[in-house]
């Protein structure tokens, strides 16, 4: 959170900030004025406790957030009925033990929510992040990051801690906060991770298991998808050596649990592709044949345009390029790296000039410097090939 609070204190005071909300929410707290006076402990905690740090920081955060909630509710003049919640504070002492998280999770990712706001509401109220952090983490200024946290406490703001929510829901956002990767001092890819263990702790349900194996297993490859220059390094030529096998291991044993319920999901598909990669020793011995059958699954799941653009990847790998292609014709040229793919299979299948040309096509039209970087170097690949 700061450079002036322990790594260790940080991660307790963010993995407090849901429970302190809920005890706010439930002396009566509404959302919005519950979630300010949690932000101003939290920065009261990052100034005191390196002098001072408290026996029970739940009990320190919840006092001192109490008092931001009255002290405001007061100077607001608010109706009689906050003013007479407010003179009934309770004693200190320790704070009573209850899981808020799941509550807030469905809260933030509410329907009448944009993505972008659900993500940024469930990163300051479930994930304790600051909004500077936040702001940093998507590389917007503050004040912007404010405006939109703003609004979405603004939408909430009459909905209960206890509305019933949907599941679905929540994982599409954090599924978003995972896919942000990394960007600033906030690695969002691994605070996903640390989000969603929150979330299987709270709720049994094998999706949310299906996203958390998806998460490990993807998270294992981090290290070997850039090279020492930053580019972007395929899959098919990353050094596995330098993927990490204890996330592998949890992120298999969290999946094999999952599907024995016999209740498929889509993250669960996925999960189940990524951990196909993960245990090929190499490139050449991935079992491609199994690949696609869950490919199969999750377009049959989903009917995602996506899903079906990588089960042409996958047809490609296991039945051949003309067959990969066949797939491809299927789909809408338009759609987002499918002229990145036509690249790939046409090289495959011998055609270098056809290859070369949509690479610099599909350059043109990424939506990342590392991707264009990559798929430049590899029109160029294919014009020194064709030149000698």
């Amino acid at each position: 959170m700061s450079g002036e609070v322990a790594g260790a204190d940080a991660a307790l005071l963010r993995g407090l900030v849901p429970e302190v909300l809920g005890i706010l929410g439930r002396r009566g707290a509404d959302f919005a004025a519950a979630e300010d006076a949690v932000q101003d402990a939290l920065v009261e905690a990052l100034r005191a406790w390196p002098a001072d740090p408290p026996r029970d920081p739940k009990g320190w955060l919840v006092t001192v957030a109490w008092r931001r909630f009255l002290d405001a509710t007061r100077s607001e003049t608010a109706r009689r009925g906050r003013e007479e919640r407010a003179e009934a504070e309770p004693a200190p002492g320790p704070a009573p033990d209850h899981d808020d998280a799941l509550e807030l999770y469905f809260l933030c990712a509410h329907p009448s929510l944009s993505p972008s706001s659900a993500v940024a509401l469930t990163l300051r109220a479930v994930g304790g992040l600051t909004t500077r952090q936040i702001a940093a983490a998507y590389l917007v200024p503050e004040a912007t990051m404010a405006q939109r946290i703003s609004r979405a406490k603004r939408t909430v703001a009459g909905e209960r801690f206890d509305r019933p929510g949907d599941v679905a829901t929540v994982l599409r956002v954090l599924y978003l906060v995972f896919n942000e990767g990394y960007s600033g001092d906030v690695d969002l890819a691994a605070e996903a991770i640390r989000l969603t263990r929150r979330l299987a702790a709270s709720v049994d349900h094998p999706e949310v298991a299906g996203l958390l194996a998806l998460m490990l297993l993807h998270h294992a490859r981090r290290a070997a998808r850039t090279g020492p220059a930053g580019e972007l390094v395929p899959l098919a030529e990353q050094d596995r050596g330098r993927w990490d096998t204890a996330l592998i291991t949890e992120g298999v044993a969290v999946l094999q649990a999952a599907l024995a319920r016999d209740r498929l999901g889509e993250f669960q598909a996925q999960a189940a592709v990524a951990a196909l990669h993960a245990d090929a020793p190499a490139a050449g011995e991935t079992d491609w044949p199994q690949i696609v059958e869950w490919y199969d699954e999750l377009v049959r799941l989903t009917g995602s345009p996506v899903a079906r653009l990588n089960r042409a990847v996958a047809v490609g790998e296991a039945d051949g390029p003309r067959a990969g292609l066949a797939a491809l014709a299927d789909l809408d040229p338009a759609l987002p790296r499918w002229t990145a793919v036509s690249a790939h299979l046409h090289e495959r299948a011998g055609e270098r000039a056809t290859a070369a040309r949509l690479y610099a096509e599909a350059a043109a039209r990424a939506s990342s410097t590392a991707e264009r970087d990559h798929l430049t170097r590899c029109a160029a690949r294919l014009h020194s090939r064709s030149a000698g």
